[in-house]
């Protein structure tokens, strides 16, 4: 089985859609954790404030077999296929990490989201500060050390 990392976002019924994409994602696999829910503005357009998270686990599933899971279940909850960027949102799943693999076809793995964001990178800061990102060779506290894109993340706490 290999470890990997999911970005979860929701800027519209956000409580519910977090608390869906967390009972779907441990259907996946083993040994599943869950960082800290922060809530935070959106980045790159004006909206309702996101609640932003990142979870943890082991699969079975192969990077591809993952991708259509999380974009199966974006859609599940409301979000539609060809929906553009920089918008609101229902649910937004990303594959962050998949085991020390690197890949520069979809999904891009490292994914870069893990530079640019804090929502991503504090939380994934959270789960494992000593994972070395593939073809970087800095873990996750040493970028986070580095990071000077500021955006304020307020924890929040959910109840499952």
């Amino acid at each position: 089985m290999t470890e990997v990392y999911i970005s979860i976002g929701s800027n519209l019924d956000r409580e519910y859609s977090v608390r869906a994409a967390v009972a779907e994602l441990k259907r996946l696999g083993a040994e599943f954790r869950l960082s800290q829910i922060f809530e935070a503005e959106p980045v790159g357009f004006d909206g309702p404030s996101f609640l932003n998270c990142v979870a943890a686990f082991k699969t079975k599933l192969s990077p591809d077999a993952l991708q259509a899971q999380l974009k199966t279940l974006e859609r599940k909850y409301g979000r539609l296929p060809d929906a553009p960027k920089n918008q609101s949102r229902t649910l937004d799943l990303d594959l962050l990490l998949y085991g020390d693999l690197i890949r520069t076809d979809t999904p891009v793995l490292p994914r870069d989201d893990i530079y640019k964001f804090a929502f991503v990178l504090q939380p994934l800061m959270e789960l494992c500060p000593e994972q070395v990102i593939p073809g970087d060779g800095r873990t996750v506290a040493e970028i986070w050390r580095e990071f000077d894109h500021p955006q304020v993340l307020r924890p929040v706490v959910i109840k499952f």
